[in-house]
């Protein structure tokens, strides 16, 4: 079965992953209202030692929520795009939403996937917005604090878009107690599960979990459903990997929302399921 690929503006890029080792360690991070969401998150990971790392957010109230959708590029300058910013009134809640908290030009920056309850609409899916959303009271979340990479966003050719990538960072003092990890950005066209089967060989891990988010070219489901948008947004609602005789074995059960705002769950079939423009990953080993 050949793999579904998608043509982006830019030269290809030789390696079709990056990564960086890491310690992990679990927090519990208190978000203050008052500020927008990417600031009160990069407070409360500053305020343990830590520049950033990986959030979930469930059950979150929001007393803004503004968020886009993937949408089709408006000309030839990448191979997708977003929707118009969707700007629910009175807020929502955050029911399930996977966070990458990094830098952009020396600053915090964030990436959030999610869903969320709108009054009056239903449960919605998308892209939320890091300056244009702020939670409704104080409200605490689990985290993961990252020793000795982050994610920084970059220019990438490729894509046309600036997008995160891993670095190497000096450890921090809160980090020394950590578990093995990695955190790694995946390029388009290549299966998503493969691509953490070779980012695991790499690195001699074996069984993990695995969080984070990113887009696929549609997606094929093992109950056998398929998604037929080519640009989708996705989050990882439980990853694992799995050592076998022949390697590691990924298994990623995944919602993602598609061009026609449509959300999808399921467990994706391994080998069919390529990325669209990127996916950021952390591995815990």
């Amino acid at each position: 079965m050949s793999l579904r690929t998608i043509s982006h503006p830019g030269p290809l890029a030789e390696t079709r992953h990056a990564s960086a080792a890491c310690r992990a360690v679990p927090l519990k991070l208190t978000l203050e209202p008052g500020r927008s969401i990417n600031a009160a998150i990069a407070e409360a990971f500053a305020s343990q030692g830590f520049e950033g790392g990986f959030v979930e957010l469930v059950d979150v109230p929001m007393a803004r929520m503004d968020y886009v959708i993937p949408a089709a590029s408006p000309d030839g300058s990448h191979a997708a795009w977003y929707s118009d910013t969707r700007s629910p009134d009175g807020g929502g809640t955050i029911r399930s939403a996977s966070v990458h908290m990094g830098r952009r030009d020396g600053e915090p920056f964030f990436h959030c996937h999610g869903q969320w309850d709108v009054a009056g609409e239903g449960l919605k899916m998308g892209h939320l917005l890091p300056f244009d959303a702020e939670v409704a009271k104080p409200v605490e979340v689990a985290a993961i604090g990252l020793s000795g990479a982050i994610l920084e966003v970059a220019d990438d050719a490729e894509t046309n878009f600036r997008l995160f990538a891993p670095v190497p960072r000096a450890p921090v003092s809160a980090g020394e107690a950590g578990g093995k990890a990695v955190l790694a950005t995946v390029r388009p066209n290549g299966d998503i599960c493969e691509q953490i089967e070779g980012i695991c060989k790499e690195h001699g891990i074996g069984d993990a979990r695995v969080v984070g988010l990113g887009s696929l070219i549609g997606a094929d489901y093992e109950d056998g459903t398929h998604v037929t948008s080519y640009a989708t947004e996705v989050m990882i609602l439980d990853g694992r990997v799995s050592t076998g005789d022949a390697g590691p074995r990924a298994r990623l059960d995944i919602a993602l929302v598609g061009m026609d705002g449509g959300i999808s769950q399921g467990v994706l079939v391994h080998g069919a399921n390529p990325v669209c423009v990127t996916f950021e990953l952390l591995i815990l080993a």
